[in-house]
C-alpha cells in the first residue's frame, strides 16, 4: 500500500534527517523533492503546491531551525500537514437516533461497492448490530446475485425486489429501499445498507434515480464507494457526486493495490468530505475504519502500530487470548497451540499488510519475502494436521515412521518435519527463558491490560 510515494517522501526526508543544522536550501531542496513525489502520486497539482508552501512556511521558522534535531523537526511537520491534509481527525458514521441508520453506498459499476456493502455489513455485525443488506441495484443481476451470496455467507437478511412485487409493486429501486427501511423498522433491525445502483460512467438517469432515493428515504450517511486505483479519477468521480447528490464520506477500495496514493491524499482537500473507510483486500474482514494520522504514519515509513493493536485485540475477542494465555506457558505448549497461534496470526490479516503497519517496514520487507513465509504457514498447518491427537501433545511420540506418515500427509518431506520439530522445541526453550519470575509479572501485566 502507498509504497512509491513513500519511497520517495522517505529519501527526500532522509537527507535532513543527518543534518545538525538547516537552512532554506536545505528545505527549498528537500521540498522540491517532496513535491515531485506528490506529483508523481497523482495527487492534483493546486493541492500540491498549497501542501508544499503549509510545509514551508512552518519549516523555516526559527524554532525549528535552532532545534537540536531540525530534521526530525520537519518530518514531524510534515506528518502533521498530511493528516490535516486527510482530514485531521477520523471521521464515525452517523448513528440514527431511532433505529434503523439506513446506510446508502453509491457508486460507478466496478469500484467494488456490493462488495462493500458485505463489508459494512460484517463490520456492524461485530459489534452486535442487526443488519439488513438491500439489493437497490436491479439493473445489474450479478450484482443482487452477489449480495444474497454474501448475505448468506455473513448470516444477514437480504432485502430484494421479490418482497415488492409481492406486494403489487413495480420493484424499481426507489420501493426496494423504501420497503427494506419499513422491514427494517417492524423487525427492529439496527442498520439498514443500500447498494444502489451503478453505472460504466455517471450519466443523468443515474444521479437522478439516486437524487429520488435520497429526498424519499432521507439515509443518515450517503457514501461514495471509489476506487482508490483510479488515482485522480477518483478524486473528480468523487467530487461530481458530491455536488449533485450530496456525500457524507467516501469509502475507498482497492488500497491494498494503491501504490502511488493520489486519491486518498486528495479527496478531501477536494471534496470537503472525510474517508470513512478503506478496503484493503477481498475478504470481507478487510475493511478499516480511516483514521488521518495513522495513515500519514504509514505514508512516511513510520508504521502503523494503533491499528496493528487493533487487529490483535479484535483476534484476541474472537478466541486469541485463551491460547496465548496457554501458550505462555512452556510446560503446556503443544503443537496444537503452535498452529493456533500461526491461524490467529492469519485472522490479523495478509502478513504483507502486518508488515506495512511495523515501523522500519521497508527494512523488514527486504528481510522477509511474504509469499514465501505465507506458504511457509500453510505447510506448518498442513503437518500438524497430519498428526495424530497424542502426538500433537506429545511430540516425543515422533519417531521415523511416524514423520514419515507425517510427511506423505502433509505433502511435505521428512525434513521440513523435522525442521516443524527444531522450531517448536526452539519455541518453548525460549518461553521457559521469557517465564522466569521478572519476565512473568510483566507477562501477566501486558495480558492484563489486554484483557
Amino acid at each position: 500500500m502507498l509504497e512509491n510515494i513513500s519511497q520517495r517522501l522517505d529519501a527526500a526526508l532522509q537527507k535532513l534527517r543527518g543534518k545538525g543544522v538547516l537552512n532554506d536550501e536545505d528545505v527549498t531542496a528537500a521540498l522540491k523533492e517532496v513535491r515531485v513525489a506528490l506529483l508523481e502520486a497523482d495527487v492534483n497539482f493546486k493541492i500540491v503546491k498549497g501542501l508544499i508552501e503549509r510545509i514551508r512556511e512552518r519549516a523555516v521558522g526559527q524554532d525549528v531551525m535552532k532545534s537540536l534535531t531540525p530534521g526530525h523537526q520537519v518530518v514531524k511537520i510534515m506528518h502533521e500537514t498530511l493528516t490535516e491534509l486527510m482530514g485531521s481527525n477520523q471521521s464515525p458514521l452517523v448513528a440514527a437516533p431511532n433505529p434503523p441508520t439506513v446506510i446508502m453506498l453509491v457508486g460507478l459499476q466496478g469500484s467494488g461497492k456490493t462488495t462493500s456493502a458485505g463489508k459494512l455489513a460484517h463490520h456492524f455485525k461485530k459489534q452486535g448490530k442487526r443488519v439488513l443488506l438491500t439489493a437497490a441495484d436491479t439493473r445489474r443481476p450479478a450484482a443482487v446475485q452477489q449480495l444474497m451470496s454474501l448475505g448468506s455467507t455473513l448470516d444477514i437478511p437480504v432485502h430484494r425486489d421479490d418482497a415488492v412485487l409481492e406486494n403489487g409493486g413495480s420493484g424499481d429501486p426507489l420501493e426496494i429501499c423504501q420497503s427494506a427501511v419499513s422491514r427494517a423498522k417492524k423487525e427492529l433491525i439496527d442498520v439498514v445498507i443500500l447498494d444502489t445502483g451503478g453505472r460504466l460512467q455517471i450519466d443523468e438517469s443515474l444521479m437522478q434515480e439516486l437524487a429520488t432515493i435520497r429526498d424519499t428515504v432521507h439515509p443518515d450517511e450517503t457514501l461514495l464507494v471509489a476506487d482508490a486505483m483510479t488515482g485522480q479519477e477518483a478524486v473528480s468521480i468523487s467530487d461530481q457526486f458530491n455536488q449533485q447528490i450530496g456525500l457524507t464520506g467516501v469509502v475507498l477500495t482497492k488500497m491494498e493495490g494503491d501504490t502511488r496514493g493520489g486519491a486518498v491524499l486528495s479527496i478531501k482537500e477536494a471534496t470537503g468530505k472525510p474517508i470513512k473507510f478503506i478496503g484493503v483486500g477481498e475478504k470481507l474482514e478487510a475493511l478499516e475504519v480511516f483514521h488521518p494520522d495513522r495513515m500519514a504514519s504509514r505514508i512516511l515509513g513510520m508504521g502503523d502500530v494503533l491499528s496493528l493493536i487493533d487487529k490483535a485485540r479484535e483476534a484476541a475477542i474472537h478466541g486469541a487470548l485463551p491460547a496465548a494465555k496457554k501458550a505462555f506457558r512452556p510446560d503446556a505448549l503443544t503443537f496444537e497451540d503452535f498452529a493456533e497461534q500461526l491461524k490467529q496470526l492469519n485472522q490479523m490479516g495478509p502478513l504483507e499488510s502486518i508488515v506495512d503497519m511495523l515501523p522500519g517496514r521497508k527494512l523488514l520487507k527486504d528481510d522477509i519475502d511474504v509469499n514465501a513465509d505465507k506458504k511457509a504457514i500453510g505447510r506448518t498447518i498442513a503437518i500438524v494436521n497430519s498428526m495424530t491427537a497424542k502426538e500433537r501433545r506429545d511430540h516425543a511420540l515422533l519417531n521415523g515412521s511416524r514423520k514419515l506418515r507425517i510427511a506423505a500427509g502433509s505433502g511435505t518431506t521428512v525434513q521440513e518435519v523435522n525442521r516443524l520439530v527444531k522450531q517448536f522445541l526452539t519455541a518453548k526453550k525460549m518461553l521457559k527463558k521469557m517465564t522466569g519470575r521478572k519476565a512473568r509479572g510483566q507477562l501477566q501485566m501486558m495480558m492484563r491490560q489486554f484483557g
